[in-house]
């Protein structure tokens, strides 16, 4: 009891290393952090990269940060179509899409479930991960009723809060392993780029028969539905509450 009172009464000051040296041992230790720590390092190698990119090829670089810059703000689909319509590959976009969902998978991830456990909060963040958390209790029934087959298909359908990043921490909500977790969610995620890469391919190559500016409105008219889409959903939830 004795001991129990000292720690309640303990100063912040005294609380704070001891929090420190636990965050520590759980990034180095941990699955989470582990994962933590290999996409702040993919996220580091992708950004020197273009970095490098824009020294050596400054118009293909830019390019690739436009998409970049698109597929993190408005979704894969977004990026995709950005990077059809300024003439990249579809070996280039798939490659750079996959990358980007992975790295986004793999720091915010790690990031929420430290946050959940109070080990980690980044303040800037908490708002989108209160997001992210109501859009996975809504959505778990779904996945509980069809197991991992569900989860891959929640993540592959590019409906408004889906995606890898709500489907990852579904999963954890509902107790799948790490490593069970990760794995069927970037599964999911590749086919859904593979699928999204074949579907844009095919649009491209049609709109861009009529007009050289087709591709570059059709990219427009997906992030405009996205927006909408967006505030669709907001306006709905907050309706229900």
């Amino acid at each position: 009891m004795e001991e129990m009172l000292e720690n309640t009464q303990r100063p912040d000051g005294e609380q704070e290393p001891q929090q420190k040296n636990l965050l520590r041992m759980n990034l180095l230790t941990s699955s989470e952090g582990c994962l933590l720590l290999i996409g702040v390092a993919l996220a580091f190698i992708f950004t020197f990269w273009l970095g490098i990119k824009l020294l050596f090829s400054p118009e293909q670089a830019q390019v690739l940060i436009g998409m970049t810059a698109t597929a993190v703000i408005f979704g894969r689909a977004a990026g995709m179509a950005f990077g059809y319509s300024l003439a990249l590959g579809p070996g280039t976009i798939i490659s750079i899409s996959m990358l980007i969902e992975t790295i986004l998978v793999l720091i915010f991830y790690p990031l929420f479930v430290l946050g959940w456990r109070r080990l980690l909060v980044v303040k800037f963040l908490k708002n989108l991960f209160e997001r992210i958390q109501n859009a996975a209790e809504a959505r778990k029934d779904f996945i509980l009723r069809y197991g991992i087959v569900g989860l891959f298909v929640f993540v592959w359908f590019p409906f408004w809060m889906t995606g890898p990043v709500v489907g990852c921490v579904i999963g954890f909500m509902l107790g799948l392993h790490i490593w069970i977790n990760i794995p069927v969610v970037l599964g999911g995620t590749f086919v859904a780029i593979i699928g999204w890469s074949i579907l844009l391919h095919q649009l491209h190559s049609r709109v861009a028969s009529y007009s050289s500016y087709a591709a570059m409105v059709l990219m427009i008219l997906l992030i405009i539905i996205i927006i909408a889409g967006h505030l669709l959903h907001q306006g709905l939830h907050k309706n229900k509450d």
